[in-house]
């Protein structure tokens, strides 16, 4: 019995790993964190959220695939770490300032890109959670291409609403600006991801048999 429970948290803790959530979370909390005098804590932060992912997927899910975002996290937060060593007290004055939209405008294209390559960010994750038989389904193809764009949408917003407030409020430590809609944009993200799927799979079941998988 303590086997069989031991398993079944694991199983969850890998599925919890396998979700774009959490893929995105060194983003989030990069996001968030970084400011005047805090850029090496952030970005020092992320990294270590970026590697600790990757390497906990893989040892929790053998058999998961390297997803584009967890890729992206590693380089992108490698490098910035690698910039914050080298650069100049003003280029890091600037980092501090603008990192966050930096972050933001990067996920944007990160999310756009996928979308126009044909395989949205969130593809990868949701393979890992349905049959295979759904994989080349339109129903569950559409379902990511939307979830994808919701994403983008809001990280594109968090851009604009960031460098409203470092470029004309003039005030990167502003509560709304720099963290309440960030927040709630991040959040309501969120909440569609886990019930877009829900209301298609519903949606698919009450007009005919048969519901692709999402």
């Amino acid at each position: 019995m303590a086997h069989t429970a031991g398993a079944h948290g694991t199983h969850k803790v890998a599925q919890f790993l396998d979700s774009p959530f959490v893929g995105l979370s060194p983003w989030i909390v990069f996001a968030l964190v970084v400011g005047p005098g805090r850029f090496e804590w952030a970005v020092g932060l992320a990294l270590a959220i970026s590697v600790c992912l990757v390497v906990g997927s893989r040892l929790l899910n053998p058999g998961s695939s390297l997803k584009i975002l967890e890729l992206a996290d590693v380089v992108f937060f490698a490098i910035l770490t690698l910039v914050g060593l080298f650069a100049s007290d003003g280029t890091r004055r600037w980092l501090e300032t603008y990192a966050g939209e930096i972050a933001n405008v990067t996920l944007f294209a990160i999310a756009l890109g996928s979308i126009l390559a044909g395989v949205p960010f969130t593809l990868q994750y949701a393979r890992e959670q349905v049959d295979r038989k759904f994989w080349d389904t339109p129903l569950f193809k559409r379902t990511n291409y939307v979830i994808t764009g919701v994403w983008g949408l809001a990280f594109l917003i968090n851009a604009v609403v960031g460098a409203y407030g470092d470029l004309v409020l003039r005030d990167p430590e502003n509560i709304w600006t720099g963290w309440i809609i960030q927040v709630l944009t991040i959040v309501g993200a969120l909440r569609f991801t886990r019930r877009y799927p829900e209301a298609v799979r519903a949606r698919a079941r009450a007009e005919g048999p048969a519901p692709a998988g999402s």
